[in-house]
């Protein structure tokens, strides 16, 4: 039996076991199982998740993992220069490779919605997810700033010092956090959603409820929006290539 699998903590959001699952039923691949891996610590891993699964061969690496993995990496040559992030492992012999396929996904699924004027960008959160953004921000040429809940190393603004006449000056604004993640529907980031206007694309990585509260605010003031639903589809397929490959 060939094993794939996710690890994050919690994982009560995922979306790769579903559609993996889907996927293999409906290419007939009898042969392939995908777990859930819910684990505390990025050493279980090592020390619990590949003893236990020996024929585990791949995993997908989610919140809050994305950037604790790397030190546990033999390889790391699919992960481009510049990106301090790892969401896709292949397991061969005990060793481990790591892949960023994130920023693929993100580039691919993101690029739709933009417009001419789009050449400044709000980055809300700073976590493992925003390093694959930033890096597509970097890489198409437009300027960026990233607000956080504190103001440390890497972040621009906290929330309370985003002003509307800040997010006129900005017609991107890209959510990289989980607020208004399923459970947790009612929340969002702390912004002035009436600055916002029709010449604003709101980006959201989160993907359910299909419409979060972020999305839900910038529609209602005339922004372009959009889920992260396709970006998972596209990384999870390129996960898949470098599984087999």
């Amino acid at each position: 039996m060939r094993i794939f699998g996710l690890i994050g903590y919690p994982l009560s959001h995922s979306f790769s076991k579903s559609y993996f699952e889907r996927k293999f039923e409906k290419e007939g691949l009898d042969d392939c199982r995908f777990e859930n891996f819910s684990i505390s610590s990025i050493s279980d891993l090592i020390n619990q998740v590949i003893p236990s699964n020996p024929g585990l061969e791949g995993v997908a690496v989610t919140i809050p993992y994305k950037q604790a993995v790397l030190p546990f990496l033999h390889s790391v040559d699919g992960i481009p220069e510049g990106l301090r992030a790892c969401n896709c492992i292949k397991i061969k012999e005990d060793k481990l490779a790591g892949f960023n396929t994130d920023y693929i996904g993100f580039q691919e699924s993101f690029k739709t919605g933009l417009r001419p004027h789009h050449k400044q960008a709000l980055v809300l959160g700073n976590g493992g997810a925003t390093a694959s953004v930033i890096f597509v921000l970097q890489r198409m040429g437009i300027a960026y700033k990233i607000v956080s809940r504190q103001l440390h190393n890497g972040s621009d603004y906290v929330y309370e010092e985003i002003t509307g006449d800040i997010i006129k000056q900005y017609p991107l604004i890209i959510n990289t956090t989980p607020l208004g993640m399923y459970p947790n529907t009612d929340t969002c980031p702390p912004l002035l959603y009436n600055a916002i206007s029709s010449q604003h694309y709101l980006y959201d990585l989160v993907y359910n409820p299909e419409l979060t509260l972020f999305l839900q605010k910038g529609k209602e003031k005339g922004a372009a929006v959009k889920n992260g639903a396709d970006m998972l589809v596209i990384q999870a397929e390129e996960n898949w290539r470098i599984w087999n490959s």
